[in-house]
């Protein structure tokens, strides 16, 4: 006998079952995860969890489900402190804070270029997440936009879903005020204290607040300043219901006070809400900007996940994220039909779900066209501080409804706004 291949073959079956068990070791954790939102984040996440379990029967995972806020504050300060010992494996991350996180806190997430396959995701997702070439999060939700309107207030107008086709801003605001004479409904409603709508408008003209290096981008940004002229439009013409907070909007919606809702694809289930309504709605792309490049595509909202690169259990972590949420396609199908989630893995947009006609919308296949507009929606650097220029967007807002030279205006914002960010 060959002792000498024997002990060769005993050695090498001992390393490789050491091996073993180093890995079965470190795929043996609990992964605790922190996001916002029982009924949608903390549901869908639950899920995801179940999935990688049926698999990985050695992990568990702590799901946390904090108010939005307080997953910002706790992460705010566990990052500023440096008690690393304090914050989760997996943070939800709003996609609009991801770069303020990065940029602020380098080192903190773990760099996942060489662990996800980022090619299957909508490219604007990705880009929000990269930084000096490396990418951090791993996208989830898309936050992309549409027009949903009361097909029986547009007919009572005298207009049909081909008239609802390849909108501008001007043709909507025309249809708007039509609608309000001979209906009595606002076109839309309307909280001019949110920046919601001038964010849709801008990003769907390919600019945001900021250009590519971080430095502002206000008195020249063709986009934004469109998107306030069109807005001041809207308001001053009558188009729009005066609200105040989010649920006087909703209220407005959901009681048919208003003939149409522009929102994320994460309001459909709000829009679907009211049961008496089913077959009075239909969707449509979002009106374009009349500017060179602008186009029917945008976002509003939207997360991805970001692992924390001191976490004990980072590898299992970044794991479980590439197993479910960048390859598991029947996943992306059970949250659409059970939570309304577009996610923004391409390859999910085959699906059946996604095809299958929805009788409340009149029989359209809405989540298609959702998946449809998700590869248009253009990529802009949403940089560290989109909400303090929200706060000098809407402040001076005012003074253009006014009457205010929207030059004036955009000077004004760019003064607000870079005293607010030195």
């Amino acid at each position: 006998m060959d002792y000498s291949r024997v002990l060769k073959r005993s050695v090498s079956a001992a390393l490789t079952g050491a091996a073993l068990l180093c890995s079965t070791a470190a795929f043996a954790g609990e992964v605790t995860i922190w996001c916002w939102d029982p009924n949608f984040n903390v549901a869908i996440m639950k899920e995801a969890a179940a999935r990688y379990t049926a698999k990985h029967p050695d992990t568990t995972f702590n799901i946390v489900d904090f108010a939005k806020a307080d997953v910002e504050q706790k992460l705010q300060t566990g990052l500023a402190s440096g008690m690393t010992d304090t914050l989760p494996d997996i943070v939800l991350i709003e996609d609009y804070g991801a770069q303020k996180y990065l940029q602020s806190f380098p080192g903190s997430f773990a760099a996942l270029t060489d662990k996800i396959d980022y090619s299957g995701f909508a490219k604007y997702k990705v880009d929000l997440m990269t930084l000096e070439g490396q990418v951090y999060g791993v996208p989830f939700d898309s936050g992309v936009t549409g027009l949903y309107y009361r097909t029986d207030y547009l007919e009572q107008a005298g207009y049909k879903a081909s008239d609802m086709e390849n909108l501008t801003w001007d043709r909507f605001i025309e249809i708007g005020k039509d609608v309000k004479a001979k209906t009595g409904h606002e076109m839309m409603a309307l909280d001019a204290n949110d920046g919601g709508l001038i964010r849709i408008m801008m990003q769907s003209g390919g600019q945001w607040y900021f250009n590519e290096d971080g430095s502002l981008n206000i008195t020249g940004n063709a986009a934004l300043k469109a998107a306030l002229e069109t807005q001041a439009r809207i308001v001053n013409e009558g188009v729009a219901k005066p609200t105040s907070g989010w649920n006087d909007g909703i209220s407005a919606l959901t009681s048919g006070d208003v003939a149409s809702v522009l929102m994320g694809v994460w309001i459909t289930g709000t829009v679907k809400s009211q049961a008496d309504q089913a077959g009075k709605w239909a969707l449509t792309a979002i009106p374009k900007l009349s500017i060179d490049g602008a186009t029917a595509a945008s976002n509003l909202g939207g997360s991805s996940w970001y692992v924390l690169e001191a976490s004990a259990e980072k590898d299992e972590a970044i794991d479980f994220l590439n197993e479910v949420y960048a390859k598991d396609l029947d996943f992306y199908q059970k949250i659409l039909t059970e939570r309304g989630a577009v996610g923004s893995l391409l390859a999910a947009r085959t699906g059946e779900a996604y095809q299958k006609p929805d009788d409340f919308f009149g029989g359209q296949t809405v989540w298609q066209n959702f998946a449809d507009w998700l590869v248009q929606v253009p990529a802009v650097n949403y940089g560290i501080f989109t909400n303090e220029l929200d706060t000098a967007v809407t402040a001076n807002f005012p003074a253009l409804v006014k009457g205010t030279p929207v030059d004036e205006v955009l000077k004004a914002i760019e003064d607000q706004a870079a005293g607010q960010i030195q």
